[in-house]
């Protein structure tokens, strides 16, 4: 845990895996819902990779000027001078908001958005962004319940959702009512300031919170960027279906291998080992298509 502003009561909670020789690993940041540790799979199967991850918890900000202003001396503290990032849904947009922050002096070398946004107006809650603190912690848990998906589900989505339902009960009022707002808060992502930044936009065809207006919005956003499909995976996609989205991570983080932004340790570099589980993957995805 990590305090980096002049109030004590912001604290940053995270998990730092892998050698941290890297000086440009990958940071996962979390939807409303999640803490740092949603991202257990990706930890476990980068690590074991060679990649240097880091998964955070961010304190209570109420503006995307002071969370961006908090991440920064955060990266200070860490002695980081460039990362990459992966962010899920919130966790998305405050990393291209964060981007466009540091466009001057930049700070993020890559950007891999999780079924994110670009502008919180889709929400249609930016009139009730401003009252989100005053309401009880259980009225707050329900608005972002609604957003989960209901019905029959495979096993390993329902697992999915219910570690994210464990993950939100242990969030504070203070903490959930924070986040809603800056999911919420009439805010919108420039492009023109983050256009040099490679981006993969990852989401997934089946029930997510997303609408199919905003993920068209991000395509055309970004329209150089890379686009990681899932056929299905809903609003969690790194919990029930890692293993895909650990492999499209790798696929992403691949154009920085051998240079001083690699996010894996040199010596582990095998793309050989990755060729194969590319081949692998594509050839089940075929299968599941016929």
């Amino acid at each position: 845990q990590i305090i980096v502003d002049d109030d004590d009561s912001k604290v940053w909670s995270l998990y730092d895996a892998g050698p941290r020789s890297i000086r440009c690993p990958l940071i996962f940041l979390p939807p409303v819902s999640g803490t740092a540790d949603v991202f257990f799979q990706q930890i476990l199967a980068l690590t074991g990779w060679g990649y240097r991850v880091i998964a955070l918890q961010y304190p209570v900000y109420w503006d995307h000027l002071e969370f961006c202003d908090g991440f920064r001396k955060l990266l200070d503290h860490l002695q980081l001078d460039k990362v990459h990032l992966f962010g899920a849904s919130l966790g998305g947009f405050l990393a291209q908001k964060f981007a466009e922050y540091t466009h001057k002096s930049p700070r993020v070398q890559s950007l891999i958005l999780c079924n994110a946004f670009s502008d919180t107006s889709i929400f249609n809650q930016t009139w009730t962004a401003n009252s989100f603190w005053l309401m009880p912690a259980f009225m707050l848990k329900k608005i972002v319940l609604g957003n989960f998906a209901s019905g029959p589900l495979d096993p390993e989505m329902a697992d999915g959702i219910d570690f994210m339902v464990d993950r939100l009960e242990s969030l504070g009022q203070s903490e959930l009512a924070s986040r809603l707002t800056l999911n919420c808060q009439n805010s919108y992502v420039e492009p023109h300031k983050i256009r040099d930044i490679p981006v993969t936009i990852m989401d997934v065809f089946d029930q997510s919170a997303l609408s199919t207006e905003a993920k068209e919005e991000m395509y055309k956003l970004y329209p150089n960027a890379r686009r990681a499909h899932l056929k299905t995976g809903g609003n969690f996609p790194y919990l029930c279906r890692s293993a895909e989205v650990n492999l499209y991570i790798q696929i992403h983080l691949l154009q920085f291998h051998g240079t001083r932004y690699a996010a894996i340790d040199p010596s582990m570099v095998s793309a050989e080992q990755l060729e194969v589980q590319k081949i692998s993957l594509h050839t089940s995805n075929e299968q599941e298509g016929q």
